[in-house]
Protein backbone atom coordinates (compact mmCIF):
# COMPACT_ATOMS: atom_id res chain seq x y z
CA UNK A 1 0.00 0.00 0.00
CA UNK A 2 1.57 3.68 -0.44
CA UNK A 3 0.45 6.50 1.36
CA UNK A 4 -2.95 6.78 2.11
CA UNK A 5 -3.12 10.10 0.36
CA UNK A 6 -3.80 8.15 -2.99
CA UNK A 7 -7.33 9.19 -2.62
CA UNK A 8 -9.25 10.59 -5.06
CA UNK A 9 -10.19 13.54 -2.48
CA UNK A 10 -7.75 16.78 -3.47
CA UNK A 11 -7.47 16.87 0.54
CA UNK A 12 -5.47 13.40 0.32
CA UNK A 13 -4.38 14.00 -3.39
CA UNK A 14 -1.25 11.67 -4.90
CA UNK A 15 1.49 12.76 -4.09
CA UNK A 16 0.47 13.99 -0.55
CA UNK A 17 2.85 16.72 0.32
CA UNK A 18 2.67 20.64 1.44
CA UNK A 19 4.53 23.29 1.16
CA UNK A 20 5.10 25.02 5.04
CA UNK A 21 4.90 28.62 3.13
CA UNK A 22 6.99 31.28 2.98
CA UNK A 23 9.53 31.99 0.19
CA UNK A 24 12.41 34.23 -0.43
CA UNK A 25 11.69 37.86 -1.49
CA UNK A 26 13.34 38.82 -4.89
CA UNK A 27 15.98 41.46 -4.02
CA UNK A 28 14.59 43.88 -6.03
CA UNK A 29 11.61 43.41 -3.61
CA UNK A 30 13.53 43.73 -0.19
CA UNK A 31 14.77 46.44 -1.12
CA UNK A 32 11.33 47.77 -1.60
CA UNK A 33 10.26 47.32 1.62
CA UNK A 34 13.33 49.63 2.60
CA UNK A 35 12.48 51.92 0.26
CA UNK A 36 8.66 52.19 1.53
CA UNK A 37 9.96 52.43 5.19
CA UNK A 38 12.23 55.40 4.31
CA UNK A 39 9.10 57.38 2.22
CA UNK A 40 10.63 57.26 -1.18
CA UNK A 41 8.06 55.04 -2.73
CA UNK A 42 4.32 55.25 -1.92
CA UNK A 43 2.33 51.77 -0.77
CA UNK A 44 0.64 51.88 -4.20
CA UNK A 45 4.09 51.48 -5.78
CA UNK A 46 4.83 48.78 -3.05
CA UNK A 47 2.10 46.30 -3.83
CA UNK A 48 2.94 46.81 -7.54
CA UNK A 49 5.68 45.35 -7.11
CA UNK A 50 4.49 42.69 -4.27
CA UNK A 51 1.87 41.62 -7.66
CA UNK A 52 5.30 41.32 -9.51
CA UNK A 53 6.77 38.91 -7.05
CA UNK A 54 3.97 37.07 -5.91
CA UNK A 55 3.15 36.19 -9.42
CA UNK A 56 6.52 34.59 -10.40
CA UNK A 57 6.04 33.09 -7.00
CA UNK A 58 3.35 31.54 -7.76
CA UNK A 59 3.73 30.44 -11.70
CA UNK A 60 7.02 28.93 -10.68
CA UNK A 61 5.14 27.07 -7.64
CA UNK A 62 3.18 25.56 -10.03
CA UNK A 63 6.33 24.45 -12.14
CA UNK A 64 7.44 22.32 -9.45
CA UNK A 65 4.43 20.02 -8.85
CA UNK A 66 2.88 21.23 -6.14
CA UNK A 67 -0.46 20.42 -5.78
CA UNK A 68 -1.74 22.94 -3.21
CA UNK A 69 0.58 26.37 -3.84
CA UNK A 70 0.71 29.89 -1.69
CA UNK A 71 2.40 33.29 -2.44
CA UNK A 72 5.14 32.20 -0.47
CA UNK A 73 4.04 35.47 1.65
CA UNK A 74 5.31 37.38 -0.24
CA UNK A 75 3.01 39.95 1.26
CA UNK A 76 4.01 39.76 4.68
CA UNK A 77 5.79 41.92 7.04
CA UNK A 78 6.61 38.09 9.08
CA UNK A 79 4.89 35.30 9.14
CA UNK A 80 4.35 37.07 13.30
CA UNK A 81 3.95 40.43 12.65
CA UNK A 82 2.04 40.27 9.30
CA UNK A 83 -1.37 41.18 11.71
CA UNK A 84 0.21 44.15 13.26
CA UNK A 85 2.44 45.56 10.71
CA UNK A 86 2.89 46.67 6.74
CA UNK A 87 6.93 46.28 7.93
CA UNK A 88 9.74 45.04 9.96
CA UNK A 89 10.43 48.89 10.06
CA UNK A 90 7.09 49.29 12.09
CA UNK A 91 5.74 51.23 9.07
CA UNK A 92 1.75 50.51 9.28
CA UNK A 93 2.60 50.06 13.62
CA UNK A 94 -1.20 50.60 15.27
CA UNK A 95 -1.60 53.66 17.75
CA UNK A 96 -1.68 51.31 20.61
CA UNK A 97 1.31 48.79 19.86
CA UNK A 98 4.79 50.08 20.79
CA UNK A 99 8.35 48.66 20.79
CA UNK A 100 10.73 48.79 23.78
CA UNK A 101 11.56 47.06 27.31
CA UNK A 102 7.89 45.25 27.45
CA UNK A 103 8.77 43.44 23.69
CA UNK A 104 8.93 39.70 23.56
CA UNK A 105 11.79 38.93 21.97
CA UNK A 106 11.89 35.69 19.64
CA UNK A 107 15.23 33.56 19.37
CA UNK A 108 15.64 31.53 16.24
CA UNK A 109 17.73 28.53 15.44
CA UNK A 110 20.05 30.34 13.01
CA UNK A 111 21.27 32.47 15.97
CA UNK A 112 18.80 35.72 15.23
CA UNK A 113 16.63 37.31 17.20
CA UNK A 114 13.42 39.18 16.59
CA UNK A 115 11.59 41.40 18.64
CA UNK A 116 7.42 41.45 18.76
CA UNK A 117 5.48 45.27 19.50
CA UNK A 118 4.19 45.09 22.39
CA UNK A 119 0.11 46.02 23.62
CA UNK A 120 -0.37 49.36 25.48
CA UNK A 121 -4.09 49.71 25.49
CA UNK A 122 -7.46 47.83 24.36
CA UNK A 123 -8.76 46.22 22.11
CA UNK A 124 -6.82 43.94 20.26
CA UNK A 125 -7.65 43.78 16.57
CA UNK A 126 -5.60 42.90 13.55
CA UNK A 127 -4.16 45.83 11.32
CA UNK A 128 -3.87 43.14 8.52
CA UNK A 129 -5.55 39.79 8.17
CA UNK A 130 -3.76 36.72 6.07
CA UNK A 131 -6.98 36.93 4.32
CA UNK A 132 -6.63 40.24 2.84
CA UNK A 133 -2.95 39.44 1.61
CA UNK A 134 -4.72 35.89 0.09
CA UNK A 135 -7.28 37.91 -1.71
CA UNK A 136 -4.57 40.11 -3.30
CA UNK A 137 -2.87 37.07 -4.90
CA UNK A 138 -5.29 34.30 -5.54
CA UNK A 139 -6.09 35.81 -9.06
CA UNK A 140 -2.24 34.68 -10.65
CA UNK A 141 -2.72 30.77 -9.70
CA UNK A 142 -4.72 28.58 -11.67
CA UNK A 143 -4.02 25.63 -8.71
CA UNK A 144 -6.09 25.52 -5.35
CA UNK A 145 -4.01 27.56 -2.76
CA UNK A 146 -3.41 27.09 1.16
CA UNK A 147 -2.96 29.94 3.73
CA UNK A 148 -1.60 30.44 6.41
CA UNK A 149 -1.69 31.96 9.86
CA UNK A 150 0.20 33.35 12.84
CA UNK A 151 -1.02 31.16 16.05
CA UNK A 152 -3.20 33.03 19.15
CA UNK A 153 -0.37 31.73 21.48
CA UNK A 154 2.42 33.47 19.77
CA UNK A 155 -0.03 36.70 19.52
CA UNK A 156 -0.50 35.71 23.34
CA UNK A 157 3.27 37.07 23.73
CA UNK A 158 2.34 40.56 22.88
CA UNK A 159 0.18 41.72 25.87
CA UNK A 160 2.92 42.97 28.61
CA UNK A 161 3.29 40.35 31.40
CA UNK A 162 5.33 42.54 33.86
CA UNK A 163 2.56 45.78 33.13
CA UNK A 164 -0.54 44.70 33.05
CA UNK A 165 -3.47 47.02 30.90
CA UNK A 166 -5.30 48.26 33.89
CA UNK A 167 -8.05 49.59 31.32
CA UNK A 168 -7.74 45.79 29.54
CA UNK A 169 -6.97 42.99 31.61
CA UNK A 170 -5.50 40.02 30.01
CA UNK A 171 -8.99 38.02 30.44
CA UNK A 172 -10.60 40.77 27.92
CA UNK A 173 -7.44 40.45 25.69
CA UNK A 174 -7.67 36.65 25.20
CA UNK A 175 -11.36 37.09 24.34
CA UNK A 176 -10.53 39.40 21.87
CA UNK A 177 -7.31 37.52 20.63
CA UNK A 178 -9.46 34.32 19.84
CA UNK A 179 -11.92 36.14 17.91
CA UNK A 180 -9.54 37.64 15.54
CA UNK A 181 -7.74 34.29 14.89
CA UNK A 182 -11.09 32.74 14.52
CA UNK A 183 -11.84 35.65 11.89
CA UNK A 184 -8.68 35.18 9.93
CA UNK A 185 -9.05 31.85 9.58
CA UNK A 186 -12.57 31.77 8.11
CA UNK A 187 -11.63 35.03 6.06
CA UNK A 188 -8.59 32.46 4.13
CA UNK A 189 -11.46 30.10 3.39
CA UNK A 190 -13.73 32.57 2.39
CA UNK A 191 -11.34 34.05 0.21
CA UNK A 192 -10.48 30.39 -1.48
CA UNK A 193 -8.18 29.07 0.27
CA UNK A 194 -8.23 24.80 0.53
CA UNK A 195 -6.17 24.73 3.52
CA UNK A 196 -4.94 26.98 6.51
CA UNK A 197 -2.09 25.77 8.56
CA UNK A 198 -1.18 27.87 11.96
CA UNK A 199 1.88 28.89 12.40
CA UNK A 200 3.09 27.44 15.52
CA UNK A 201 6.48 27.63 16.17
CA UNK A 202 5.97 29.71 19.40
CA UNK A 203 5.63 25.95 20.73
CA UNK A 204 9.40 25.87 21.17
CA UNK A 205 9.47 28.89 23.99
CA UNK A 206 7.26 26.70 25.97
CA UNK A 207 8.59 23.36 25.64
CA UNK A 208 10.30 23.94 28.77
CA UNK A 209 7.50 25.25 30.80
CA UNK A 210 4.63 23.34 31.03
CA UNK A 211 2.41 25.59 32.61
CA UNK A 212 3.37 27.50 29.26
CA UNK A 213 2.75 24.93 27.17
CA UNK A 214 -0.73 24.49 28.36
CA UNK A 215 -1.53 27.61 28.59
CA UNK A 216 -0.60 27.78 24.81
CA UNK A 217 -2.27 24.29 23.78
CA UNK A 218 -5.45 25.58 25.49
CA UNK A 219 -5.18 28.56 22.91
CA UNK A 220 -5.23 26.91 19.65
CA UNK A 221 -7.58 24.61 20.62
CA UNK A 222 -10.11 27.10 21.69
CA UNK A 223 -9.40 28.97 18.73
CA UNK A 224 -10.10 25.30 16.40
CA UNK A 225 -13.38 24.62 18.85
CA UNK A 226 -14.97 27.30 16.68
CA UNK A 227 -14.79 24.76 13.47
CA UNK A 228 -16.34 21.73 13.14
CA UNK A 229 -14.68 18.19 12.84
CA UNK A 230 -15.06 18.73 8.47
CA UNK A 231 -13.60 21.84 8.77
CA UNK A 232 -10.42 21.13 11.08
CA UNK A 233 -9.12 18.30 8.66
CA UNK A 234 -8.29 21.06 6.52
CA UNK A 235 -6.56 23.26 9.75
CA UNK A 236 -3.22 22.19 10.53
CA UNK A 237 0.12 23.57 13.09
CA UNK A 238 3.03 24.43 11.87
CA UNK A 239 5.85 23.47 14.13
CA UNK A 240 10.02 23.98 14.50
CA UNK A 241 13.03 23.88 16.18
CA UNK A 242 11.62 22.41 19.26
CA UNK A 243 12.85 19.35 21.70
CA UNK A 244 10.51 16.80 21.00
CA UNK A 245 10.77 14.95 23.43
CA UNK A 246 9.54 17.75 25.59
CA UNK A 247 7.24 18.53 23.21
CA UNK A 248 5.41 15.47 22.99
CA UNK A 249 2.84 14.52 23.43
CA UNK A 250 1.42 17.67 24.39
CA UNK A 251 1.36 18.77 20.71
CA UNK A 252 -0.90 16.29 19.96
CA UNK A 253 -3.89 17.66 22.06
CA UNK A 254 -3.95 20.15 19.26
CA UNK A 255 -7.56 19.50 17.70
CA UNK A 256 -6.01 19.85 14.11
CA UNK A 257 -6.42 17.84 10.95
CA UNK A 258 -2.66 17.65 10.44
CA UNK A 259 0.60 18.47 11.96
CA UNK A 260 3.67 20.14 9.77
CA UNK A 261 6.45 19.21 11.78
CA UNK A 262 10.24 19.82 11.27
CA UNK A 263 12.57 16.97 10.53
CA UNK A 264 15.17 16.99 8.34
CA UNK A 265 17.78 18.83 10.28
CA UNK A 266 16.58 16.80 13.59
CA UNK A 267 19.33 14.70 15.05
CA UNK A 268 17.58 11.80 16.49
CA UNK A 269 15.23 11.29 13.75
CA UNK A 270 14.56 8.07 14.36
CA UNK A 271 13.65 8.57 18.00
CA UNK A 272 11.05 11.47 16.69
CA UNK A 273 9.66 9.93 14.40
CA UNK A 274 9.29 6.85 17.27
CA UNK A 275 7.02 9.76 19.28
CA UNK A 276 5.17 10.78 16.84
CA UNK A 277 3.69 7.71 15.34
CA UNK A 278 3.18 6.84 19.19
CA UNK A 279 1.22 9.85 19.74
CA UNK A 280 -0.64 11.06 16.87
CA UNK A 281 -4.37 10.82 17.67
CA UNK A 282 -6.91 8.92 15.44
CA UNK A 283 -9.80 10.74 17.01
CA UNK A 284 -8.94 14.65 17.44
CA UNK A 285 -12.31 15.34 18.96
CA UNK A 286 -13.68 14.19 15.00
CA UNK A 287 -10.51 14.42 12.79
CA UNK A 288 -7.94 11.99 12.43
CA UNK A 289 -4.35 13.56 12.56
CA UNK A 290 -2.02 13.15 9.74
CA UNK A 291 1.60 14.11 10.20
CA UNK A 292 4.04 15.93 7.00
CA UNK A 293 7.16 15.50 8.04
CA UNK A 294 9.81 18.09 6.78
CA UNK A 295 12.38 16.45 4.50
CA UNK A 296 14.36 19.38 3.47
CA UNK A 297 16.45 21.76 5.94
CA UNK A 298 15.45 25.22 4.82
CA UNK A 299 18.33 26.89 6.43
CA UNK A 300 20.86 24.91 4.46
CA UNK A 301 21.37 25.12 0.73
CA UNK A 302 22.09 21.64 0.67
CA UNK A 303 19.94 20.44 -2.38
CA UNK A 304 18.36 17.00 -1.21
CA UNK A 305 17.98 14.46 -3.71
CA UNK A 306 14.63 12.79 -4.56
CA UNK A 307 16.13 9.64 -3.08
CA UNK A 308 17.14 10.98 0.10
CA UNK A 309 13.97 12.09 0.51
CA UNK A 310 12.66 9.08 -0.12
CA UNK A 311 14.46 7.12 2.25
CA UNK A 312 12.87 9.73 5.00
CA UNK A 313 9.84 8.90 4.16
CA UNK A 314 10.62 5.02 4.44
CA UNK A 315 12.21 5.54 7.38
CA UNK A 316 8.92 7.20 8.61
CA UNK A 317 6.66 4.73 7.58
CA UNK A 318 7.75 2.53 9.74
CA UNK A 319 6.53 4.33 12.82
CA UNK A 320 3.59 6.05 11.48
CA UNK A 321 0.86 4.45 9.59
CA UNK A 322 0.72 5.45 5.97
CA UNK A 323 -2.63 7.27 6.11
CA UNK A 324 -1.71 9.40 8.80
CA UNK A 325 2.12 10.18 6.84
CA UNK A 326 3.28 13.22 4.54
CA UNK A 327 6.35 15.20 3.67
CA UNK A 328 6.80 18.72 3.81
CA UNK A 329 9.83 21.11 3.97
CA UNK A 330 11.14 21.60 8.08
CA UNK A 331 10.10 25.67 8.24
CA UNK A 332 9.18 28.41 5.89
CA UNK A 333 12.42 29.21 3.96
CA UNK A 334 12.19 32.78 4.51
CA UNK A 335 9.34 33.94 7.40
CA UNK A 336 10.76 37.35 7.21
CA UNK A 337 10.14 39.92 4.22
CA UNK A 338 13.71 41.47 4.62
CA UNK A 339 15.98 38.75 5.05
CA UNK A 340 19.63 38.50 2.96
CA UNK A 341 20.22 34.72 3.40
CA UNK A 342 24.19 35.25 4.32
CA UNK A 343 24.33 31.59 4.67
CA UNK A 344 22.63 30.88 0.90
CA UNK A 345 25.50 33.95 -0.47
CA UNK A 346 22.52 36.20 -0.73
CA UNK A 347 18.27 35.88 -1.26
CA UNK A 348 18.12 35.79 -4.97
CA UNK A 349 19.94 32.46 -4.75
CA UNK A 350 18.06 31.32 -1.89
CA UNK A 351 15.10 31.95 -3.99
CA UNK A 352 16.19 29.66 -6.95
CA UNK A 353 17.29 26.99 -4.17
CA UNK A 354 14.12 26.74 -2.44
CA UNK A 355 12.18 25.93 -5.71
CA UNK A 356 14.78 23.34 -6.40
CA UNK A 357 14.51 21.84 -3.26
CA UNK A 358 10.21 21.48 -3.34
CA UNK A 359 10.56 19.97 -7.02
CA UNK A 360 12.63 16.76 -5.36
CA UNK A 361 10.37 16.81 -2.02
CA UNK A 362 7.74 16.83 -4.57
CA UNK A 363 9.81 13.71 -6.80
CA UNK A 364 10.83 11.55 -3.84
CA UNK A 365 7.25 11.16 -2.39
CA UNK A 366 6.52 9.52 -5.86
CA UNK A 367 9.77 7.87 -5.46
CA UNK A 368 8.23 6.80 -1.50
CA UNK A 369 4.85 5.85 -2.72
CA UNK A 370 6.36 3.22 -5.55
CA UNK A 371 8.51 2.09 -3.23
CA UNK A 372 5.71 1.22 -0.95
CA UNK A 373 3.63 -0.12 -3.61
CA UNK A 374 5.82 -2.46 -4.64
CA UNK A 375 6.51 -3.58 -1.26
CA UNK A 376 2.61 -4.29 -0.13
CA UNK A 377 2.33 -6.20 -3.70
CA UNK A 378 5.17 -7.95 -2.58
CA UNK A 379 3.73 -8.99 0.87
CA UNK A 380 0.58 -9.93 -0.44
CA UNK A 381 1.54 -12.23 -3.16
CA UNK A 382 3.39 -13.83 -0.19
Amino acid sequence: MAFAFNSVDWRTKNPLTRFTGSLPRPAYFQDAFADYDAGRITKACLLKIQDAAVKDTIKRLEGTGQDLVTDGEQRSSSFATYPLTDTLGGTGLPQNLGVGPDSFCISFADGHTRQLPYLTSGPFKYNTYAYDNFALSRKFATKPMKCTVISPSMMYMIYPSNNPIQSYPKENFIKDLILECVKDIRGCFAAGAKRVSIDFTDGRMAAQDLNLLDTFIDLNNKVLSNFTAEERKDIGVHTADVPYHALLPSLFRINAGYFLIQMASETEKEEALEDIGANLRFDADGVKHVAFIGVMNTLNPHLESPEEIRDVLLLAAKHIGEDQLGATDDCGFSPFSIDHKPKYGGADFAREIAFMKIANRVTGVVLANECLDYTCRGAQQQ
